[in-house]
């Protein structure tokens, strides 16, 4: 996995990169210092750790938070070599100057007063929001997902496994350092939100279906698909596993509106036809969003 990147000094896509990271950090650091430290919530990574040891020893978040990604990111760089581009530099950089930035002018106060769930919700969103746009600019977040790849590195465990069990260890350090049950049980609840909230910003909302249609009467679905909703497919030939037939499998992508009309004309050209229906995270290609525009958002 490298995160280096080459962008023209200046160019478009430099200059698009590098305001993604600048408004991710931003908003990260607002919902840091807001909305999750005065409810001493620890969603992981080294802000989580920063959290704990500021309510604690009365660190500060923003610098103690840079203090444990410098050393992180030199012993990746000794140990993976050097996967870490100037972005994820100047992201760290960045996040730790708004966090500083904000306690300074702001203090430790709950923007949302009274409210720790509701707090929470709103940190979550925000990380989401803010870590996102950092992913998109094809940086990374450092800290603890260095640690992830420093150990996967010798335990061979899936990096996003890895990255989890970190995470999860920060949010117990938390309940043992407030010996209260409910911060680790919303910090998970953050962490859930912030990595649905992160998909959203990356791929985007999406209600595709992708379909795989089995029938006898796949030349007139076909044609339903083709000439009446004027989307593409594929025909693949397969074997039924019953009695060895021939078949005909139709794969295709439709929206939701499209679904519930191919669905009815199905039923009544062949009742008896096979269908899986199935979330489509994200389609690029003909008829939708093009990958091209997709790596160069």
């Amino acid at each position: 996995m490298a995160f280096l990147t080459k962008e023209k000094l200046f160019s478009l896509s430099w200059f698009k990169s590098y305001s993604f990271i600048v408004l991710g950090t931003f908003i990260m650091a607002i919902a840091y210092v807001l909305f999750i430290s005065p409810y001493k919530f620890a969603p992981g990574g080294v802000y989580g750790i920063a959290i704990v040891l500021h309510h604690l020893l009365g660190l500060p978040i923003g610098l103690t938070g840079i203090f444990m990604d410098i050393p992180l990111t030199i012993l990746g760089i000794w140990i993976l070599g050097p996967r870490f581009g100037a972005k994820t530099i100047v992201g760290m950089l960045l996040l730790s100057g708004w966090i500083s930035l904000i306690e300074y002018l702001y203090g430790y106060e709950p923007f949302v007063v009274d409210q720790p769930l509701l707090s929470a919700l709103y940190g979550g969103v925000l990380i989401g929001i803010g870590l996102g746009l950092v992913f998109k600019s094809k940086a990374t977040s450092g800290g603890s997902d260095i640690i992830a790849m420093i150990l996967a590195k010798y335990i061979h465990l899936p990096l996003g496994q890895l990255m989890i069990y970190v995470d999860s260890s920060i949010v117990l350090f938390s309940w043992l350092a407030f010996k209260d049950p409910m911060i680790p049980l919303i910090s998970w609840v953050i962490i859930f939100i912030t990595g649905k909230v992160v998909d959203i910003i990356i791929e985007g909302v999406n209600y595709d279906k992708t379909l795989i249609i089995i029938s006898n009467q796949h030349e007139a679905i076909r044609d339903k698909i083709v000439n009446d909703l004027k989307r593409g497919g594929t025909f693949v030939k397969g074997e039924g596993m019953y009695n060895g037939s021939d078949k005909t499998i139709i794969y295709t992508v439709v929206s939701r509106r499209e679904l519930t009309i191919l669905q009815s004309f199905i039923h009544n050209v062949d009742p008896d036809a096979f269908l899986t229906v199935i979330n489509a995270n994200e389609v690029l290609g003909d008829g939708f969003r093009s990958l091209k525009d997709k790596v160069e958002s």
